[in-house]
């Protein structure tokens, strides 16, 4: 398969040449298994509502004379006596966020959450949250109609409903909803608070059932019965949809493994792998995900490197290939990868790319799986190519190497801030960021800065932010730099620097479109020239070298990451400069 040549000219406007990354179409690794799932998911709600209807059937028929049944009246007679303006509204909102209406909505704005958020499949959790929801749902309707239980012999605050007392709805959807992201706080946010907020969720469904009970809609055993019915539907679909191997790509020991397979896998056992793993965002359940795979593909003994906050990953990474490390998987953010990338410069040794940052924005720019354990089994089974770096000097840094984007005013700002506030990011995401952005309009304002491109005679103009990239595309899937590729051999450039509201509706309308403006990228050197002096709210353009003079210090940074301020920055393409190993092309 080809792979990108270092140094080619650049192509003409729309190009995409045969061996480029874009060309070989390196998007998520298809879903497999779905099948095997929705078998799995289907045999297993058929035996859970004939479960829900045979205990329903028990409470209504020959257990009706038996405790807990004897008592319920009781209960339910001891809610309506305690009853009080003030509990009655908040019982109320209780019952509302049970309510289907309710439900509906905070599935779908979840589901939309998270097919943005970091780190993750993105269609995944979705999936499971919306599955689990609507098999409790489908359940809970069967039971209704095999099992007809009238509600209890109080006065009712919301009226007669035409479903059956057994099992309460909005306890059961509760359950299904509030339960599901509760597990996946469990799963995604990695702040101590995590349990605090999984805590708070699980209560929701309890809280639910006992305003359900308290409003005289139901018997004690119909709560308990939603608890059951939506706690069972989180079981099957998070089985089916949350474990290894269901309803995505499988790993190298379930899939079927041709000759052509196995004779690159012997060949990929030669040498030892070495993981640079970053403490900070990965804990011992991704080191035995990623030792499970590496063992799969024939990597039994496999050394594992924690970076440090004095060393990022950059003399890890360098100590590991002196050492002999014939692949270097790197597993942590934007800031781990740049260390790593910056070592290996040059060098023949491929790298494998495990995203478990904040940012992630060469992985999803490259479009690998989210996830720790399918990002690696999928480069394993992938294909060497060569991936571009940006080459940076600056005043007070050293020399380095970025793969995303680097950058100096607002966005610069803007991270510096998000970090600052470090807590608020771990438990948001890249979120944090867009919340970081008001109080870092503040910490950048316009900027006077002298722009050369590619030699020509430098231009001097002013700007908000001046943010290069290797790459286009930014969290929340918006192209801020449209034409960028890292295989081209070039860079990109925006230069923002809207004027009064208009100006700043034009250019937000420019950058959410994700298209180049009439001053683009791929004009020719005199009319680069000519449109970096124009006075336009956004401006894009390409080079292959650029310096930056500032009139004063600038908040800067690197992939992702703030750096100290400074007044030049001077930048080049590296071209073709990482090896990386990278999924095959999808069938």
């Amino acid at each position: 398969m080809p792979t990108a040549v270092s140094g080619r000219p650049a192509e003409l406007p729309g190009e995409r040449p045969a061996g480029s990354l874009a060309a070989l179409g390196h998007r998520p690794v298809a879903p497999r298994g779905t099948g095997w799932a929705v078998g799995w998911i289907g045999a297993l709600t058929i035996c859970q509502a004939a479960l829900m209807v045979g205990i329903g059937l028990l409470i209504t028929g020959p257990a009706h004379d038996l405790w807990p049944m004897t008592v319920e009246d009781q209960v339910n007679s001891a809610f309506a006596r305690m009853r009080t303006d003030t509990l009655t509204a908040l019982s109320s909102i209780a019952s509302e966020a049970g309510n289907t209406e309710t439900v509906i909505a905070v599935t779908l704005v979840s589901c939309l959450g998270l097919l943005l958020m970091p780190k993750l499949p993105r269609w995944r959790q979705a999936t499971f949250l919306a599955l689990a929801v609507s098999l409790q749902s489908l359940v809970f309707l069967v039971i209704t109609v095999a099992v007809d239980r009238d509600r209890p012999d109080v006065h009712r605050l919301d009226g007669s409903l035409p479903t059956s007392s057994y099992t309460s709805g909005h306890t059961g959807a509760a359950t299904a909803v509030y339960g599901g992201l509760a597990v996946l706080a469990l799963s995604r946010i990695r702040s101590p608070w995590r349990r605090i907020i999984a805590a708070a969720l699980f209560l929701v469904p309890i809280v639910v059932g006992i305003a359900r009970l308290y409003r005289g809609m139901h018997h004690p055993t119909d709560v308990a019965g939603g608890l059951v019915n939506g706690g069972l539907s989180l079981w099957i679909v998070g089985r089916a949809v949350l474990a290894d191997g269901f309803l995505t790509a499988p790993l190298a020991s379930e899939a079927r493994t041709t000759p052509e397979a196995k004779a690159e896998g012997r060949g990929q056992r030669s040498g030892h792998v070495a993981v640079i793993i970053n403490p900070t965002v990965t804990g011992p359940s991704d080191r035995d995900a990623l030792r499970q795979v590496l063992a799969q593909h024939g990597h039994r003994t496999p050394e594992f490197i924690e970076t440090t906050a004095d060393d990022p990953g950059g003399g890890q990474t360098s100590e590991a290939v002196r050492n002999g490390a014939t692949l270097v998987v790197v597993c942590g953010g934007d800031g781990t990868l740049r260390a790593a990338a910056t070592a290996l410069a040059g060098s023949t040794v491929p790298l494998v790319l495990v995203p478990c940052g904040t940012g992630n924005l060469l992985a999803r720019n490259l479009g690998l799986p989210l996830s720790a354990a399918h990002a690696l089994d999928a480069a394993l089974r992938g294909t060497v190519h060569r991936v571009d770096l940006g080459r940076i000097e600056a005043d007070g840094l050293p020399p380095t190497h970025f793969a995303a984007m680097c950058g100096a005013g607002l966005d610069a700002a803007m991270l510096q801030r998000a970090n600052a506030h470090d807590s608020t990011k771990s438990l948001l995401g890249w979120p944090a960021y867009v919340l970081a952005l008001p109080r870092a309009w503040r910490r950048a304002p316009r900027m006077t800065v002298d722009v050369r491109l590619d030699g020509a005679a430098a231009v001097r103009r002013t700007a908000r932010m001046v943010l290069i990239g290797n790459v286009g595309a930014v969290q929340g899937g918006m192209r801020l730099l449209p034409d960028a590729r890292c295989d081209d051999g070039r860079l990109d450039l925006l230069i923002l620097d809207p004027h009064g509201l208009g100006g700043w509706i034009r250019a937000l309308w420019t950058l959410l479109r994700g298209a180049a403006s009439p001053q683009s990228a791929r004009n020719t050197p005199g009319e680069q020239q000519g449109a970096l002096g124009a006075d336009a709210p956004v401006a894009f353009f390409t080079f292959r070298q650029a310096e930056f003079t500032f009139d004063r210090a600038q908040p800067r940074e690197l992939d992702g990451d703030p750096v100290a301020p400074g007044r030049r920055l001077s930048v080049e393409a590296s071209p073709g400069a990482l090896t990386m190993l990278l999924p095959a092309r999808e069938k």
